[in-house]
């Protein structure tokens, strides 16, 4: 290692040496023998090293505007789980789809998608899970209960242990075998609906990450990147993401519901299942008690925080951004989710009451939340991770590196368009089975982004590719959210990978679907853009 060190010291052509940075960065993040945020700042003694960039030029890459509107998000997320805001939407959300098995699921998979929009997927799925959990328990002794009863009043007696002569003896054991045989049944039919209940819990919170820009770090380590490689284009933000992403949700969380229903087998129940679940569910809700001025203030600054971030700049229409026109593309997403974080900080928890001769009351100062609760729930793993990715695309960039891998994959431009997205997107879904989803797209975007050297809009490749880094339902250990499901017991490695497998096949079609029909007009994707780098050589993708 020492040796091959002062090699690439002495050697001339810096994308060599960046090219072993890369390298060396992407073996310990997919291997991860260190932390993913330790792994990130190799860059930045590394590209000094080799003199690629300066330490001052890297430390800037390592906190860009994807850290405030970061910062933003986090002061929502963190009121949000602090003043349980989550399970009152989520449970609500549940109780009006009804509680039949397969309706049921249903209802669990939106709210756990809607709640990893706006959290983490990793938090939605962990305060969901345990709703989950009461209702799977609750079923099975409501259950055994009815059994029980049903089967003490077919013997004619509520106590069928005390009458051992002769028929009763025989219609005594024959009870017993018939209840053991039942349980046996319960369980193994009771297992298929648990599984499809776990899995739509893990399968939902991923896929209601991708469908904002600020729902998984995939989202916004593609935008940032985008945005700065192609400062020009500006067509990457919270609303135009949320249009083309939101058909692509809908599409695959039913096509997903219907796999499980079909794997798993949840069809109409016995009327005890149902009276079960509803009373769980009515249960949690209930302990909520009424909705709480926190809780109010809180779902107000959400609704006005998304409300800005889609009228920002809408595309149909201007936006608010257009009352500072000599202020042109000063103001993004990053601003709106500071300004609504701020007031977390600001606004007290209880609301300023007077007295009958109309004085204020006194009381203790105390905001919707903390620093040290905002510190708690602030990932800075992914936001070292994002500035790890930032720094090597900047490398990339300066020591022509990108340039070079570009050159090397004109020849792809023989394929047809749509061989060259579909390679793509195995190769990432693939990959991130077994990598973390941000360590993923960090890799790839440097490596994807130089086939705009075929003639192709950037955009065609890069938003496919993105989409799929997030398709990790193969196994436990591919994101949290599947470690949390797992951890509950009902599911076996088997299970989620023969689920799993349906699922990223599904989603991948879907997103080929997407970027070949309702994407090309939202983004004129069939026209090379002109933000994009002046190309010499002709179209030759085969469209």
């Amino acid at each position: 290692l020492i040796l091959l060190i002062v090699y690439l010291k002495i050697q001339k052509k810096f994308r060599i040496k960046c090219a072993y940075t890369l390298f060396v960065v992407a073996i310990f993040w997919l291997t991860e023998a260190l932390p993913l945020g330790v792994s990130a700042l190799i860059p930045a003694f590394m590209f000094p090293l080799f003199g690629i960039m300066s330490s001052k030029q890297v430390a800037s890459a390592y906190f860009k505007d994807f850290h405030l509107l970061l910062i933003g998000v986090i002061c929502l997320a963190a009121s949000i789980e602090k003043w349980k805001l989550h399970k009152r939407v989520a449970l609500r959300m549940v109780m009006l789809v009804g509680v039949n098995p397969a309706w049921l699921t249903l209802g669990f998979m939106v709210s756990c998608s809607f709640l990893s929009m706006w959290l983490s997927n990793t938090s939605a799925a962990a305060m969901v899970m345990p709703i989950v959990e009461a209702v799977a328990q609750q079923i099975i002794t409501a259950e055994s209960e009815v059994d029980a009863l049903e089967m003490s009043y077919s013997n004619g007696s509520t106590n069928p242990g005390l009458e051992l002569d002769g028929r009763h003896m025989l219609q005594f054991i024959y009870s017993q075998h018939s209840i053991l045989g039942q349980q046996e049944y319960r369980e193994d039919k009771y297992n298929g609906i648990f599984k499809a209940m776990c899995l739509c819990i893990a399968y939902s919170a991923t896929i209601g990450g991708w469908t904002t820009l600020t729902g998984t770090s995939t989202n916004l380590i593609f935008a940032e990147q985008f945005n700065t490689r192609y400062p020009d284009c500006q067509c990457i933000n919270f609303g135009s993401w949320f249009v083309l992403s939101i058909p692509i949700t809908v599409i695959i969380l039913l096509l997903s519901w219907i796999w499980l229903q079909c794997m798993f087998k949840c069809g109409k129940e016995k009327s005890a299942r149902e009276k079960a679940s509803a009373r769980v569910i009515q249960e949690e809700y209930n302990k909520l008690g009424p909705i709480s001025y926190p809780e109010i203030v809180t779902l107000v600054l959400f609704i006005l925080m998304t409300l800005l971030w889609f009228t920002r700049d809408p595309g149909f229409i201007p936006g608010w951004s257009s009352l500072f026109p000599k202020y042109k593309g000063f103001a993004t997403d990053s601003t709106t989710a500071l300004v609504i974080g701020l007031l977390f900080f600001i606004i007290p928890t209880k609301p300023l009451s007077r007295t009958s001769n109309g004085e204020n009351t006194g009381f203790g100062y105390t905001p919707l939340i903390t620093w040290k609760e905002f510190q708690s729930c602030m990932p800075w793993e992914i936001a070292f991770l994002v500035g790890g990715g930032f720094a090597l695309a900047e490398g990339c960039e300066v020591s022509n590196l990108s340039a070079w891998v570009g050159s090397k994959l004109t020849p792809l431009g023989s394929l047809p368009l749509w061989l060259i997205i579909l390679i793509s997107c195995i190769i990432v879904t693939s990959v991130t089975e077994v990598a973390s989803n941000a360590a993923t797209i960090t890799i790839f975007l440097p490596i994807l982004s130089p086939l705009v050297t075929i003639h192709v809009n950037p955009l065609f490749i890069l938003i496919p590719a993105t989409l799929c880094t997030s398709f990790a339902f193969l196994l436990p250990v591919s994101n949290p959210s599947n470690a949390i499901v797992f951890s509950y017991g009902h599911l076996s490695v088997m299970d989620m990978v023969k689920a799993g497998l349906g699922i990223n096949i599904i989603s991948v079609a879907v997103v080929m679907l997407g970027i070949m029909t309702w994407m090309v007009p939202l983004f004129d994707l069939y026209t090379y853009p002109s933000w994009a780098p002046i190309i010499s050589s002709t179209n030759n993708t085969g469209l």
